[in-house]
């Protein structure tokens, strides 16, 4: 028997497959710029908070260290990026956009502007606030359920064979 499909599971569907789709619609378009678009987002969120440690942008961006490594230093033999000591912990590195990084980052801002109309097209403004409003809302609701780690739910569970038993 299929589970009943309500609002909430339908929008929960609907909001993966629109960030999923804007995702593959960034990634094509970014590559006309010379850069992908996770190298996008690491500037993007460089460019609103300049001087954030690895750990920091790593967390804020979903990736794995490893992960944000490769990005940085693509972005550093670019010339787009520094890495600079953080002066209260010699192991950190602290990250900076470079003065070459801001023309390139203009025209990536137009080309989200362009991405989001082409998103958000027959949508009328005062939607598109209440939209922001609500999922500002949802997000805060995510970050609090994160933030309270309930304990783990103590279900019966199946007994389970043990591999090399």
């Amino acid at each position: 028997m299929a589970a009943r499909i309500t609002p909430n599971r339908e929008f929960a569907f609907t909001l993966n497959d629109v960030a999923r789709l804007l995702r593959t619609y960034a990634d094509h378009r970014a590559g006309e710029f010379g850069v992908t678009r996770a190298q996008w987002a690491v500037m993007a969120r460089l460019d609103r908070q300049e001087g954030l440690k690895q750990s920091e942008l790593a967390e804020m961006l979903d990736l794995q260290p490893i992960t944000l490594t490769r990005l940085l230093d693509r972005l550093g033999d670019g010339g787009l990026i520094e890495r600079r000591p953080d002066p209260h912990d010699r192991r950190a590195k602290r990250l900076f956009l470079t003065p070459a990084a801001r023309p390139l980052l203009d025209r990536l801002g137009g080309l989200g502007e362009e991405l989001m109309a082409t998103t958000l097209a027959g949508i009328d403004r005062g939607t598109v606030k209440l939209m922001l409003a609500n999922l500002s809302i949802a997000k805060e609701n995510l970050r609090r359920a994160i933030a309270r780690k309930p304990a783990p739910r103590m279900e019966k569970a199946e007994p389970r064979l043990e591999k090399g038993l």
